[in-house]
């Protein structure tokens, strides 16, 4: 019997009208199709402080940060769209990681990442689209368990490609976003069936 594979995807912007949030929307229709179960959803929806361990060892994990771990952990899989600050992925992203993976009583400080496959995106209204950012996010993510697929997508000039619509001007490039969703789905429904 097939698994359906279980995608939690989030953009690493907070801005309102983030480019890289409307991507991970299309890389999640995507996914949906290919028969995943995705949660989409906005980390500022999921307000967390600034990871600070005097705070943490005082009050313990912030409530918010025990929901938000929960529903990293029900998930297989990750769709990621990072924005580029800087050459890096952005302060919320890391501190969404940061808290992430702080250990509880019940689960390993890795429990949200480890064993997870991660799909890895990134737009700009630039001409690099935002791609100087992925190398930093992929490490990371490795770093703490995660399989990162060695497929990534970054879209430049953004602002051009999406505007209105709900699909890439480029047909390249919405192309590469179908297949990193597409592949994402069948690199966890491989995983599932094997263990």
């Amino acid at each position: 019997m097939k698994n359906t594979a279980r995608i939690l995807a989030f953009s690493g912007s907070l801005r309102r009208e983030s480019w890289n949030r409307r991507l991970v929307e299309l890389a999640a229709s995507s996914a949906e199709k290919s028969g995943a179960k995705v949660t989409l959803i906005n980390l500022k929806d999921h307000p967390l402080p600034i990871f600070d361990q005097d705070l943490e060892d005082e009050h313990g994990l912030p409530d918010e940060a025990i929901e938000l771990k929960s529903l990293f952990r029900s998930h297989d899989g990750l769709l990621i769209a990072s924005p580029e600050y800087n050459g890096s992925y952005s302060a919320a992203l890391k501190n969404t990681v940061d808290w992430m993976t702080r250990p509880d009583p019940k689960h390993p400080g890795t429990s949200c990442f480890r064993g997870k496959v991660a799909g890895l995106m990134s737009c700009s209204p630039g001409r690099l689209g935002g791609i100087r950012g992925l190398p930093s996010l992929r490490h990371l993510l490795s770093g703490i368990g995660t399989m990162v697929l060695a497929r990534q997508v970054a879209v430049p000039m953004i602002s051009d490609e999406l505007g209105e619509s709900s699909t890439l001007a480029t047909e390249s490039f919405q192309q590469a976003i179908d297949d990193l969703g597409r592949e994402l789905v069948e690199v966890i429904e491989a995983l599932n069936s094997n263990s």
